[in-house]
């Protein structure tokens, strides 16, 4: 069974489609990346499956549950994790802060008022372990306004890694990084991929794409024009003559 699905799934406003119809399977463990020119309907896509937008018609399935009416908190809490374009990190709090507030969020309940947020042991161990898998335990007490952009973004998948997500989207996680921090940010990835944990990513840097996606699903005007393995994808002249040909 797929882990993700979406089945003609549309969003227009008014008579113009900005995604049309767009069919697309993902299964546990793989790693499909979205490619296209700007304007493809790349983000629009990520915005239907994660809830931001709500579909025009079609379905969005996870785990064989539809959850095309949920809302972008529930879809989160049932397994669904997305990062942005933009960084979004609460800069005055430390990053170990950060990563526990999001791991809280994810155990829900209600503790005592009285009790300090650090005595959840459990909670602080969760948020360790996540700043642990992505390389940040180190940097864990600094504010994370003093973090890099590259590390911003990390820190940004330690958060989606607090949530227990069985599918991650993630937005153009390279957007605005600094060439030399590509490399560790794309291990990262890597290392947080693969297992039962299915992941989409919408990127511009090819050579990126390229490195770490199974398959590429890409996007033109809104529609699905083509997905495969890269080297299917790369060779079709149709996908060539809409995208590749001008991006290289």
């Amino acid at each position: 069974m797929p882990v993700l699905s979406t089945d003609a799934l549309t969003w227009r406003i008014g008579e113009v489609s900005i995604v049309d119809g767009v069919t697309v399977e993902l299964h546990p463990g793989e790693f499909l990346g979205v490619i296209g020119p700007n304007g493809a309907g790349k983000t629009s896509l990520f915005n239907l499956i994660s809830g931001l937008h709500p579909a025009t018609s079609g379905r969005v399935h996870l785990a064989g549950r539809d959850i095309t009416r949920l809302t972008p908190h529930a879809r989160a809490r049932a397994g669904l994790g997305r990062t942005f374009q933009s960084s979004s990190v609460f800069g005055s709090l430390s990053v170990r802060e950060n990563v526990r507030l999001a791991v809280q969020a994810r155990a829900g309940g209600s503790g005592s008022l009285w009790r300090r947020a650090d005595s959840f042991r459990e909670v602080a161990r969760r948020a360790d372990e996540c700043l642990d898998t992505v390389g940040l335990l180190p940097r864990a007490d600094v504010d994370a306004r003093t973090l890099s952009h590259g590390e911003k973004r990390v820190l940004e998948i330690a958060l989606l890694l607090a949530g227990e997500p069985a599918v991650m989207l993630l937005d153009e996680p390279m957007a605005g990084v600094a060439s030399a921090d590509v490399p560790a940010l794309v291990e990262v990835i890597r290392q947080v991929s693969g297992g039962d944990r299915a992941v989409i990513m919408v990127e511009h840097h090819m050579h990126v794409i390229l490195d770490l996606a199974d398959r590429l699903a890409v996007m033109h005007h809104g529609a699905l024009l083509a997905c495969g393995t890269p080297d299917e994808v790369m060779a079709d002249p149709v996908v060539q003559e809409a995208y590749l040909g001008e991006a290289l």
